[in-house]
């Protein structure tokens, strides 16, 4: 299984984190142009592609500039249920990322990449690590002992949040995760809870991979 976790910034002066796994390795970059995470993409050939943006607009809203449109999906209803804290999609700078992101998932689906849209934070939260922003060294810490062998000591924040989308696409890939919301609309992939463990004794098992 090959997977790409993005944790995708709103702008491309921004780098956004990319994480790569191919068997129990992985490798993060920053990135800057929708350019050059495409072809970084392309040439890794994954499987699934695990994107940190929103990737869809609520029902009966035309466009990001409609200000009568609804603000939230269903799918950020029920974050909101599970007191997940999020940032609404039309909330200031999270609209130029809901919108890169809605353009980086056509252009990927027309590559026949399959693409999900997923949430760090909150993933961190079901597992039970620190968010970056309370504690990047807990978050690093309890992400490596997962079992891949990467140099997590020097990963920044962003590559770190691409490593959780990555390890959030091998959940969805064996069946344990959850889908939050409506296919018609968009959903929001989250882990299940206690799949971290599921992945840890996977790897040490060393059968994940095919």
């Amino acid at each position: 299984m090959k997977v790409v976790g993005l944790d995708l910034s709103g702008s491309i002066k921004k780098g956004s984190g990319i994480c790569f796994i191919d068997s129990k390795t992985i490798e993060t970059v920053i990135l800057y142009s929708d350019e050059e995470i495409l072809d970084k993409i392309r040439i890794f050939k994954a499987e699934l592609v695990a994107i940190d943006a929103p990737l869809s607009l609520p029902k009966g809203r035309k466009s990001l500039e409609d200000r009568n449109g609804p603000h939230l999906r269903e799918c950020d209803r029920e974050l909101l249920r599970k007191r997940i804290k999020f940032f609404p999609l039309t909330l200031g700078p999270m609209r130029k990322l809901t919108e890169r992101g809605i353009n980086l998932k056509r252009v990927l689906e027309q590559m026949d990449f399959k693409v999900i849209e997923v949430y760090p934070g909150g993933a961190q939260d079901i597992w039970g690590l620190p968010r970056k922003s309370k504690s990047l060294e807990g978050l690093r810490i309890g992400l490596k002992k997962v079992g891949l062998k990467g140099d997590f000591s020097r990963m920044s924040h962003d590559e770190l949040d691409a490593v959780t989308a990555a390890l959030v696409g091998l959940l969805y890939l064996i069946g344990e995760c959850e889908e939050y919301g409506d296919r018609s609309e968009g959903t929001i992939v989250m882990p299940k809870s206690g799949s971290l463990e599921v992945l840890r004794r996977l790897f040490l098992e060393g059968n994940f991979f095919r």
